[in-house]
């Protein structure tokens, strides 16, 4: 069991963490899917800080290498590399058994599964368990489970505590929105514009999850989305600057997208693809109910082919916890068939109709993360949108 502590929450110190109550909300609802699943142990992955599941169980955001392993009813291994990462993971990670992962991790989890009785049982995998470990699990454990798809469903759904700490991310991502709004000005290349978003929130505690920029002049453009590594273009007047900007505060990530006009004001072709972006959005939002089928937002979005456009981005994804269902675009860009997911009280969407022209030389980017409650759809950020000029 979890012994309690004095002080959680978001704000807590020196490290922020969950309640007792929380964490055995998500011990119990894993062990219930380890069961229909037919395992009785299961191991959880991350490295190079991906892998999502060591973090929401454990509280240790993932460095070089980490491995969980989670039995229902007994405390938790985890295993972190390198070997000086160990007593930072240990003051963290509080209610685990936190250890040097060893010269291979795997080797030290097998060793420790065998010790749990789990020789020649089914053992879970969720997360990316490289094929060499994957091998070396399947000769000792005899059956391997692929659970990641599992691990996910458990994320659709927010808990209270959760959204509490994912309005500090979306505080932080607006933070960094708007410091672009006030530093804007010709001159300044792509790499100054990701500075600028980072100076925003690193001091309040947030790390970068992404900052995308689009940079091109609106007379003769020749970019229609954002680019994922920043460029030393220098923006000038006249250009129109587009971004993705996402800030996590211990991977409860907010998400803004956003357009800008340089030193002028937008020009007609931007004008109306905004104004086509943005009634996009707001038929898409009035639809965030307990209930709607992602069908039905695909539907919502039918005003950007309408109008003679199309998209390149997803239209809407569940966000927080990974890159969650559903997965959506519009009806000219449907990549793979639009999945039967119902919308749920709880769940996180990123509406984005980022549209752009059907030759993909001019685009916007406009939307944000938003909540799906029974009142309603909730708006978790509070920076302005709109098609607006800058510096």
């Amino acid at each position: 069991m979890i012994q309690a502590t004095a002080v959680a929450g978001p704000r807590a110190e020196p490290y922020p963490r969950f309640s007792v109550a929380e964490i055995e909300r998500r011990r119990a609802a894993l062990a219930r899917v380890m069961a229909a699943c037919g395992v009785e142990h299961a191991i959880l992955y991350g490295a190079n800080r991906f892998g999502s599941a060591i973090p929401w169980l454990t509280r240790w955001p993932v460095t070089r290498e980490a491995l969980c392993i989670f039995t229902p009813g007994e405390r938790d291994l985890l295993l972190v590399d390198f070997y000086n990462h160990v007593p930072n993971a240990a003051r963290i990670a509080t209610e685990a058994d936190v250890r040097w992962a060893g010269p291979s991790a795997i080797e030290t989890a097998i060793v420790e599964l065998r010790r749990r009785g789990a020789a020649g049982g089914p053992v879970g995998v969720i997360g990316p368990l490289p094929y060499a470990a994957h091998l070396a699990l399947g000769d000792a454990a005899g059956t391997v489970v692929e659970m990641s798809a599992d691990y996910l469903g458990l994320r659709l759904v927010k808990s209270a505590e959760e959204i509490e700490w994912l309005r500090v991310g979306c505080e932080l991502t607006d933070r960094a929105v708007d410091a672009l709004v006030a530093e804007f000005r010709p001159g300044l290349s792509e790499h100054e514009l990701a500075n600028i978003c980072q100076r925003a929130y690193v001091a309040a505690g947030g790390r970068t999850h992404v900052h995308y920029f689009g940079v091109t002049p609106m007379a003769e453009p020749g970019i229609s989305v954002p680019g994922q590594w920043p460029s030393a273009r220098r923006i000038e007047a006249g250009d129109a600057v587009s971004c993705e900007i996402s800030a996590s505060y211990w991977d409860y990530t907010g998400q803004v997208l956003r357009t800008f006009a340089v030193a002028t004001e937008p020009t007609e072709q931007y004008i109306d693809l905004h104004q086509v972006a943005d009634a996009a959005f707001d038929l898409i939002v009035d639809r965030l109910h307990p209930g709607t089928a992602a069908a039905e937002l695909v539907a919502a979005s039918a005003v950007i082919e309408e109008a003679g456009y199309t998209t390149r981005d997803d239209l809407v994804h569940g966000f927080v916890g990974g890159y969650l269902p559903p997965v959506l675009g519009s009806r000219s860009r449907q990549l793979t068939p639009i999945p039967g997911v119902t919308l749920e009280a709880g769940m996180t969407l990123v509406v984005q109709p980022n549209v752009v022209t059907r030759d993909e030389t001019a685009g916007v980017q406009t939307g944000e993360l938003v909540l799906v409650t029974d009142r309603g759809p909730e708006r978790l950020h509070e920076v302005a949108r709109g098609l607006r000029r800058v510096a």
